[in-house]
């Protein structure tokens, strides 16, 4: 597996980023939707990476640096033909390794509370994650479960 920065004009990666994008806004309620379009991707905060198996785009992530300490994951998806074969712990892995790399020592998640976004949130708990408060720009909302891990 390799990890590439940056390579949003990637036809896979851009198919991918927008089915993420216009599946999250279907399912989120209004004003509880946080997804990045891959614009918001391009911010100069947030790395991000697609992550590849040869020719086969296995999924993606970001990391949105909050402060010096403090990152944030964004935009972290499998791609369908991957799903259900442990690609998910690899990806959150790959972006742990590339946090630490960074200096961050702390890492939160936004994710959906609803019953669509169990998996995830069951994904990052089995990856240490742990409930949290809303943290940043976030604020306390019933839609969104809130989870952090030290790296």
């Amino acid at each position: 597996m390799k990890a590439i920065e940056n390579n949003f004009d990637d036809l896979k990666v851009n198919e991918l980023l927008i089915k993420h994008f216009i599946e999250l806004r279907s399912v989120s309620s209004a004003g509880s939707t946080h997804v990045l379009d891959i614009n918001g991707l391009k911010d100069k905060t947030i790395k991000f990476w697609s992550i590849w198996d040869n020719e086969d785009l296995i999924g993606c992530g970001a990391i949105k640096v909050l402060s010096q300490n403090h990152g944030e994951f964004k935009s972290i998806r499998v791609h369908d033909k991957f799903r259900e074969k442990g690609f998910g712990k690899k990806i959150i892995s790959i972006l742990l390794s590339k946090s630490r790399d960074i200096g961050l020592k702390n890492i939160f998640i936004e994710t959906g509370s609803g019953n669509f976004f169990e998996p995830a949130r069951k994904l990052f708990k089995s990856c240490g994650f742990e409930k949290c408060g809303s943290f940043g720009h976030y604020r306390d909302d019933p839609n969104s479960c809130y989870m952090k891990i030290k790296v």
